[in-house]
């Protein structure tokens, strides 16, 4: 059992950066792969990226690729997702998940799920 909590979203301008959290309550994260999705209203959660846990290689969606950076604190068991260059297109709620395995780029395959957190990005 995975349980997630995100923070540190908010509303920031075009052009901002914003570096969002995920804490995991499982301490035993090496055989999981970790990923952030986002939701915007009206819309299905889309894969922004991933990470495996044990070995740190990651995967991103290419609209984010470039901008976007996955991380983890192996010593804090969590999740990060830093965030450049942010536009109104990545307006969303932004979630974390957990998934045995590789990383998977749909949602179908997460069995744990954070809470979400919103980001607004105005221009």
């Amino acid at each position: 059992q995975v349980q997630l909590a995100e923070y540190g979203g908010g509303l920031v301008q075009a052009g901002d950066s914003l570096t969002l959290s995920c804490a995991a309550s499982a301490r035993a994260l090496s055989k999981y792969s970790m990923a952030w999705f986002r939701q915007a209203p009206g819309e299905g959660r889309e894969f922004v990226g991933g990470i495996v846990w044990n070995d740190g290689s990651t995967r991103y969606a290419y609209s984010v690729n470039g901008r976007f950076t996955i991380s983890r604190d192996w010593a804090k068991f969590t999740l990060y997702l830093q965030m450049n260059n942010l536009q109104s297109e990545d307006t969303a709620v932004y979630y974390c998940a957990a998934t045995e395995g590789y990383i998977q780029t749909t949602a179908e395959w997460y069995l744990y799920w954070g809470q979400g957190t919103q980001v607004t990005v105005s221009s």
